[in-house]
């Protein structure tokens, strides 16, 4: 009989790469994986694993294990969240993940329907880059969490999560006051070229936030030359208003924007979701939470 928690350890190997950042991501051991992977091996009566010079790859029998420990898992995530459903009331922890600015303009507002309606649910809510949410999910640090993907940085297709849409909104160019606005209907060319050889200002590298504004200056076609690295768009707006270059925010950001900034449109768009693992949307406090953002964003 096949152990789940060690088909668990070979699906998050698949994904991570190596042993050393499964055991890290799951708070074991290096050897401990090894050992429980050998056992996995053992169980299974083939060869799951083999050498590729100093780390270990799936062989395809490994391979075809970790699609169906995907349905397994999957499976499982479902009996919970039924079972979860059988009780009395919607109560205890729940684990948000959030990207900075859904922080404080969706994930604050929903946690107060969520104090209203389930005054039982301990939400406990942590900053994360929509680049690493499957993997918290996976390794059970998060139940639910924001994500988002932008035009030019799709999202990667994850079977071991499930996506509910939010909320598109239009991302928007902003520069200092003094800059020249490009015309209606212009093209993403005509608006960003005027700025090719200006400074700018992106999401710190590794992010999704940063891998749009390169790859959308690129499109436009110049290679940006970026000064500041900062994930909040409020510090975004801020330095644009002092004259430190130009970057990129979403509409939701231009909310309660400084004066001294100029805000173009553009034909881009930034598309937010909830996520959790397979098969875990029926349980109530992440249907609770799903809910509440919806709510929020009309």
């Amino acid at each position: 009989m096949l152990d789940v928690r060690r088909l668990h350890l070979l699906r998050e190997l698949d994904r991570r790469g190596t042993i050393a950042a499964v055991a890290e991501a799951l708070t074991f051991t290096a050897s401990a994986v090894s050992q429980q992977l050998g056992v996995l091996e053992r169980e299974a009566g083939v060869p799951l694993l083999e050498r590729s010079g100093r780390r270990v790859v799936l062989t395809p029998a490994g391979r075809t294990l970790v699609t169906h420990a995907d349905a397994v898992l999957e499976r499982l995530e479902l009996a919970v969240s039924e079972l979860a459903s059988a009780r009395e009331g919607v109560g205890g922890p729940l684990r948000i993940g959030t990207f900075p600015s859904g922080g404080h303009t969706i994930v604050a507002a929903a946690l107060a329907e969520l104090a209203r309606q389930h005054p039982a649910l301990e939400p406990m809510v942590r900053e994360i880059d929509s680049a690493r949410v499957s993997d918290g999910l996976r390794a059970g640090e998060l139940d639910v969490a924001l994500v988002h993907d932008y035009d030019f940085v799709p999202a990667s297709p994850d079977v071991t999560v499930d996506e509910i849409p939010l909320v598109d909104e239009p991302m928007y160019l902003v520069t200092h006051a003094a800059a020249r606005a490009g015309g209606r209907g212009a093209t993403l060319a005509e608006l960003l070229g005027p700025y090719a050889e200006a400074p700018w200002i992106t999401a710190r590298d590794g992010t999704t936030g940063h891998a749009m504004a390169v790859r959308a200056c690129q499109a436009a076609g110049f290679q940006p030359r970026i000064r500041h690295q900062v994930n909040d768009f409020r510090t975004v707006l801020a330095l644009a208003a002092t004259g430190q270059g130009a970057g990129f925010v979403p509409e939701t950001a231009t909310a309660h924007g400084p004066a001294g900034v100029l805000l173009t449109k553009l034909p881009l768009f930034r598309r937010s979701k909830v996520a959790f693992r397979a098969g875990g949307g029926s349980h109530p406090a992440i249907a609770a939470f799903v809910a509440a953002a919806r709510a929020v964003v009309g």
